[in-house]
């Protein structure tokens, strides 16, 4: 069963990407896809980290925001790092269960993934923690590293559906 690490909204700061990337990696993240809004090459660089006492590389997944002015150029040092960037969603099949990721600025991206029946549809931008199901697609939000009241990420197993929502402290802001 892989365990997807979930985080959102950082707008550049690197320090709480890192604090977020590592609290979701002691909690059984296997994969970690982080949903827009990047910011800056420094959060790229905390998406690119190895497995505790391992010699292999996390597999690690990002989609880009409407306050990712850089896109292009984060793309390139992304595949640098062996991070894979997907623009404006990226998609995939894991343990059986089709998920769709994408910021959540672009409504019609959205909407096509549940109304195609995505079993999981998973998103940042509103800076809101989320969870719940629209037609036959579950729609999660992990909820925002910055502007939020609470800084959370979560871990989703797709295939038992469990989901933990993760608050991250510790970090001055």
């Amino acid at each position: 069963m892989t365990t997807l690490g979930l985080l959102s909204d950082t707008h550049g700061r690197a320090e709480i990407a890192r604090e977020a990337v590592a609290l979701l990696i002691d909690h059984g993240a296997d994969l970690l896809i982080h949903l827009g809004d990047v910011g800056t090459a420094e959060v790229i660089d905390a998406l690119a980290v190895t497995y505790p006492r391992m010699e292999t590389q996390i597999e690690s997944h990002l989609v880009f925001g409407n306050c990712d002015w850089e896109a292009a150029a984060l793309t390139q040092y992304a595949q640098t790092l062996g991070v894979i960037a997907h623009l404006p969603a990226g998609e995939m099949q894991i343990d059986g269960k089709r998920i769709v990721f994408t910021h959540g600025h672009v409504n019609a991206v959205m909407e096509h993934a549940v109304d195609s029946g995505a079993d999981y549809l998973l998103h940042g931008h509103t800076h809101l923690q989320s969870d719940h199901i629209q037609g036959t697609t579950r729609v999660i939000n992990p909820g925002a590293l910055f502007r939020a009241s609470r800084h959370t990420v979560a871990l989703l197993t797709p295939e038992s559906g469990q989901l933990q929502v993760l608050e991250v402290g510790g970090v001055k802001r």
